[in-house]
């Protein structure tokens, strides 16, 4: 069953951690890279081939570490504007 799996769709369905043909290991990206994804993810917009590379290549550790500064800066933007609204 699981070979013919793999026969119909051998890009959703793979054996262990084997990368399909063609591909490269996946590698770490840089905290930048995470930080745009994250940025480009808050505002709903991403391209279809950005989004797989970073599903392949980030980590969810990279995407949550990222994802907490962009609300902290994002909170701490909106606090600084109202301040100097209502100043």
């Amino acid at each position: 069953m699981t070979s013919r799996l793999v026969e119909a769709y051998p890009k959703v369905v793979s054996k262990g951690n084997e990368m399909p043909e063609g591909k490269e290991k996946p590698t770490k990206l840089s905290a930048l890279r995470a930080a745009r994804a994250v940025f480009w993810s808050f505002l709903g917009v991403r391209r279809g081939r950005d989004y797989q590379t970073d599903a392949i290549h980030l980590t969810p550790l990279q995407v949550v570490v990222a994802g907490i500064i962009g609300a902290l800066l994002f909170i701490g933007t909106l606090l600084l504007l109202v301040y100097f609204v209502t100043r």
